[in-house]
């Protein structure tokens, strides 16, 4: 982790007395906060501060790693930085996370031509399903598709992903077409692990509908469950930047057609907003403008 950083972190909270208070003042989730105190306690190899129900105290390792800290900052602050337009060109590696659907559908188009704007970044892609912990894999970017963030996340929302109800026509000529959402809970419906496993919301006739579904298939990667529907497992509920192109092949059939499935968010999710590298920054911009000026990659992939 930082080690200027996490001053900054621990003289904000000695100087306001809490870490709640240190997080506004810095723009950070108290999560992040905690988490350089721990590493700056690690460094230190003693405990820092008191704590209370009521008040933050500095013990006395605290005190004297204050007035280190103080010393850091201010020789920090007398470095001298290029001329400010060289500082706020975009330049060096951002490494970004997101699922594997999302970076064959979106991010490779979006971050190539991000690349071939801003020539002096580069950028390592991380697909994972998973939530990662941005401070220890080093992550820059996380891009992920929900509408439950946690609440102590600094997040961006970029665009809205759109989803579709659909199976196989293998499938509906075995078990029938569902007509109504009621009729999902008898078929065998294909779930993601981490979203949505055992309700699906939709819209209907201007009122939100929650149908419990089951299956004997989840998955963590909703591409797996895609070519699972394909071969005629069951019904799922898929991203439309994915099925879309299945759909149109005739390979899938697009179900519920007066029912709309609830719209999900797609968020990018970063650590701090203090001190934002430009790199970063002009990201988050060129994506939210990639997604709004490409709407048909939600039904053609990438383009």
């Amino acid at each position: 982790m930082d080690r200027i950083t996490s001053a900054q972190v621990f003289v904000a909270i000695a100087e306001r007395g809490s870490m709640i208070a240190a997080a506004e003042v810095l723009d950070m989730s108290r999560a992040m906060v905690t988490r350089y105190l721990a590493q700056m306690e690690d460094w230190a190899g003693a405990r820092l501060l008191h704590r209370s129900t009521r008040r933050l105290s500095l013990t006395d390792a605290g005190e004297r790693t204050l007035a280190r800290c103080r010393a850091m900052l201010e020789l920090a602050d007398a470095i001298e930085v290029g001329p400010s337009d060289e500082a706020d060109t975009p330049r060096g590696l951002l490494r970004i996370t997101c699922s594997q659907s999302l970076a064959q559908a979106a991010l490779a188009g979006a971050v190539s031509e991000y690349l071939r704007r801003y020539p002096h970044t580069s950028v390592d892609l991380q697909v994972n399903n998973r939530a990662v912990n941005l401070v220890e894999q080093r992550i820059d970017l996380a891009l992920r598709i929900t509408n439950a963030l946690e609440p102590n996340l600094i997040a961006r929302q970029l665009g809205n992903c759109a989803s579709v109800v659909c199976a196989a026509p293998a499938y509906l000529a075995a078990r029938g077409t569902p007509l109504r959402a009621e009729d999902l809970a008898g078929h065998n419906c294909l779930t993601y692990t981490y979203f949505g496993k055992s309700l699906w919301q939709f819209s209907y006739c201007g009122e939100t509908l929650s149908v419990p579904v089951s299956g004997n298939l989840s998955a963590n990667e909703d591409l797996v469950l895609l070519a699972a529907t394909v071969e005629g497992a069951g019904v799922s509920l898929q991203p439309l930047y994915s099925a879309a192109p299945l759909i149109a092949a005739g390979k899938l059939v697009a179900l519920l057609p007066d029912h709309l499935p609830q719209q999900m968010g797609i968020h990018g999710i970063y650590t701090s907003r203090q001190h934002m590298p430009p790199a970063l920054r002009a990201m988050l911009d060129h994506l939210l403008a990639w997604f709004a000026g490409h709407p048909t990659w939600l039904a053609h992939g990438a383009g």
